[in-house]
């Protein structure tokens, strides 16, 4: 074989979500892919979710798949405990019984929001919400499991597919004159295609490290601020008329059931140093998907 490495059978979990459709598409090149979406693979069922992986017998394991209703989950906490916390874990011993790697992602709601700085990956996790604490439950059982592994933090994901702060804000452009958006919350709006991308690049390195690392968009702004250039760079592609009016309130005038961290801000300097790879700013990350829409 000339010392080079077999190509990966890749099982991909959550396959018609909004990261995993992208997924689907940059995996493919790497090798043989099987990708499942929920109702081939259902994360809530434990024995359905391990004779699964043990039938495809998979050499890299990527979990897209998860409970993403931020304010659901306070009412279904144990729903959103199986998807973002047992599921993972079964993955895990999984993955170390074959010997394969794992590939999940997590995100930036297991923090507080207290910290004034972008938050490292040695910082502690202190979730608010049911949401954080699931996810902040499938890191630990990933981390515990002894599989090789890499979790990827991530924050405020959009993309074309699925349900995302930038889809409802274009779909209430078209809907309201003016809207009320929150300014007081911080952080990198991370395009699912970005995401999927970088993935690809890392799983086809020849050695791959594992651990926890930081992923997100370069740059910062608000939900504030990101309401008004999704409206901007949105007539720029033709897709909307006319911007609302966009109001800027406070976290305490917009209650929702799950609170949600004043600072998202992720510190990615590990990843950008054992990778060597970085995510693009997240306004480029906003123009190219909008360039891309077809709402």
């Amino acid at each position: 074989m000339n010392g080079t490495r077999a190509s990966p059978k890749i099982l991909l979990t959550g396959a018609a979500g909004q990261l995993g459709r992208e997924l689907k598409r940059s995996l493919a090149c790497l090798g043989e892919l099987v990708a499942c979406d929920r109702h081939q693979l259902d994360l809530a069922n434990p024995d359905a979710l391990r004779a699964a992986v043990r039938a495809i017998a998979p050499t890299v394991i990527v979990n897209a798949a998860a409970y993403t209703a931020v304010d659901r989950a306070e009412a279904e906490p144990d729903l959103a405990a199986a998807v973002n916390a047992a599921a993972p874990g079964i993955l895990a011993e999984e993955a170390k019984r074959l010997g394969a790697l794992l590939v999940s992602y997590s995100t930036d709601y297991v923090f507080d929001g207290a910290k004034l700085a972008p938050y490292s990956e040695d910082d502690h996790p202190a979730p608010l919400s049911a949401y954080g604490r699931s996810k902040h439950a499938g890191e630990r059982a990933i981390s515990a499991s002894g599989a090789r592994h890499l979790i990827f933090r991530t924050s405020w994901v959009f993309g074309l597919h699925g349900a995302n702060f930038m889809k409802t804000m274009l779909r209430l452009a078209r809907e309201r004159d003016e809207l009320r958006v929150v300014g007081d919350q911080i952080g990198a709006p991370t395009w699912t295609r970005h995401l999927a991308d970088v993935t690809s690049l890392v799983l086809a390195r020849k050695e791959i490290p594992d651990g926890l690392y930081h992923l997100a968009a370069a740059g910062e702004t608000n939900w504030h601020a990101y309401a008004e250039a999704i409206f901007a760079e949105a007539q720029r592609a033709g897709l909307l008329e006319k911007s609302p009016v966009v109001h800027r309130i406070a976290s305490v005038d917009y209650p929702l059931p799950a609170v949600r961290p004043a600072n998202s801000r992720l510190d990615c300097s590990r990843f950008r140093n054992d990778f060597g790879l970085t995510l693009p700013d997240w306004r480029t990350g906003l123009i190219d998907c909008l360039a891309d829409a077809r709402f």
